[in-house]
């Protein structure tokens, strides 16, 4: 009935297609996504809880004692 061979060449050609963009969409989803990370600074402590009474999270006096708890601790890392 086929005779040469070419009754699977388009579905075939298809697939390989098909895989391949698969494949590249993938690969080029993650790519600036490992630089974005490291390139990001990261926020100290102070700088968070800075954040959270400025954005009324605590209130100034929950400020002052965690300030004084990491101040505490800073100086017993060192």
């Amino acid at each position: 009935m086929f005779h040469d061979g070419s009754y699977m060449i388009g579905m075939h050609g298809f697939w390989w297609l098909f895989w391949l963009l698969m494949i590249g969409v993938w690969f080029f989803s993650g790519w600036g996504r490992s630089g974005e990370r490291s390139t990001r600074p990261r926020e100290t402590a102070h700088e968070v809880l800075s954040r959270r009474l400025a954005g009324g999270e605590i209130t100034p006096q929950q400020y002052e004692e965690r300030k004084v708890l990491l101040d505490r601790d800073a100086v017993t890392k060192d």
